[in-house]
């Protein structure tokens, strides 16, 4: 965590890129007038507590694939954190939240920061039960994997049947096989590694 409550200055991975100056990607001091001035329609301010570097955003931090797609830009696809502000009906200052994706850290500001503004939309809010440093563990793959669990046993899987899982080294994979050995299954894990 990189800020002070009321402090309005922020610690965030910061990537720019232009013809003139080419890539970089860094640690900059910014302030919330820098969220708002990017952040578009964003309607939630969050104390980012926790976040993960995904394979996007390492992608993304090494200009090695075209991820980002628009510039300056602060990575990061996931995150946890608590709601410092909200102009969105379901949520209010003190909410514990995670986000998973929706183009963050690619065409608006990510969660490799103190803070980010985000859309109420793209939020889920935690239970009692999950912290903001679990639920960022779990992350994008744990979500992905979990969605990819859930649609097997939609078309039919049942406990006891065997499951090829490939990319079994990756985190959605890796993810994967643990749950469905912890559902019953019989996990088969497939990797090129």
């Amino acid at each position: 965590r990189t800020t002070t409550e009321g402090d309005s200055m922020f610690k965030a991975i910061y990537l720019e890129k232009s013809d003139s100056a080419g890539f970089s990607a860094g640690i900059r001091e910014l302030d919330e007038s820098d969220l708002v001035a990017n952040t578009g329609d964003a309607d939630v301010d969050l104390d980012v507590e926790y976040s993960t570097i995904n394979f996007k955003d390492g992608l993304a931090i090494t200009n090695r694939s075209p991820v980002v797609r628009k510039w300056p830009m602060v990575p990061g696809i996931d995150g946890a954190g608590v709601v410092t502000a909200s102009r969105h009906p379901g949520f209010a200052p003190g909410d514990r939240v995670v986000l998973n994706g929706w183009g963050v850290g690619e065409t608006h500001w990510g969660c490799l920061a103190g803070k980010a503004r985000l859309k109420g939309d793209w939020l889920v809010k935690l239970p009692e039960s999950i912290d903001t440093r679990t639920a960022a563990a779990i992350g994008t793959a744990g979500y992905t994997a979990m969605l990819c669990v859930q649609a097997l046993e939609d078309a039919g899987l049942n406990p006891n049947d065997e499951v090829v899982v490939t990319g079994a080294a990756g985190g959605v994979g890796s993810v994967a096989v643990a749950l469905l050995a912890r559902r019953g299954y019989k996990v088969i894990a497939s990797t090129g590694r």
